[in-house]
């Protein structure tokens, strides 16, 4: 698996992956507590984590917040439709775009998935109709608005 420097990634072990799961239930968490609960020594709990972040496995560590709970009662998916050969440009507009949390290049009948997460539909109406359809390049989007979320039960790292 290619990394950033021309290096190639070790595979991930079992204790590994523990780690990855601890680390991504609670980012928080001791060396000492991680050690532990993976049933390795201190030391080889951080020397792993520290090759796990040289290898770009671990990319950082981030609080998670509850949207709704933040302000951010709406959320929707928003599809775009872009001219060819325009993603780069595209994608360095939609990074500047206020809620939008994440965007990915498709394959299929959509080029752009974005997701917004706003105050409320009049700001998401802001983001959807006054600024991603103003970026040249982008030729039309579809909105669907997220009713509930849930995370899966079944994640490589549950």
């Amino acid at each position: 698996m290619p990394t950033g420097a021309g290096r190639t990634a070790h595979p991930l072990d079992e204790v590994d992956r523990q780690i990855v799961a601890e680390l991504v239930g609670d980012g928080r968490m001791s060396i000492r507590t991680l050690a532990e609960r993976v049933h390795v020594s201190r030391t080889n709990a951080y020397a792993r984590v520290e090759r796990l972040l040289r290898d770009g496995v671990i990319t950082g560590f981030a609080a998670q917040v509850a949207p709704e709970q933040a302000g951010l009662g709406t959320s929707a998916y928003v599809a775009l439709t872009i001219e060819q050969n325009t993603w780069r440009e595209v994608s360095a507009q939609l990074a500047r775009v206020r809620h939008i949390v994440h965007a990915a290049l498709l394959g299929g009948d959509h080029d752009v998935l974005a997701l917004v997460r706003a105050p409320d539909n009049a700001a998401l109406r802001d983001v959807v109709l006054g600024q991603v359809q103003s970026i040249p390049g982008v030729k039309s989007t579809r909105t669907w608005l997220v009713f509930e979320e849930f995370d899966g039960t079944h994640s490589p790292w549950a």
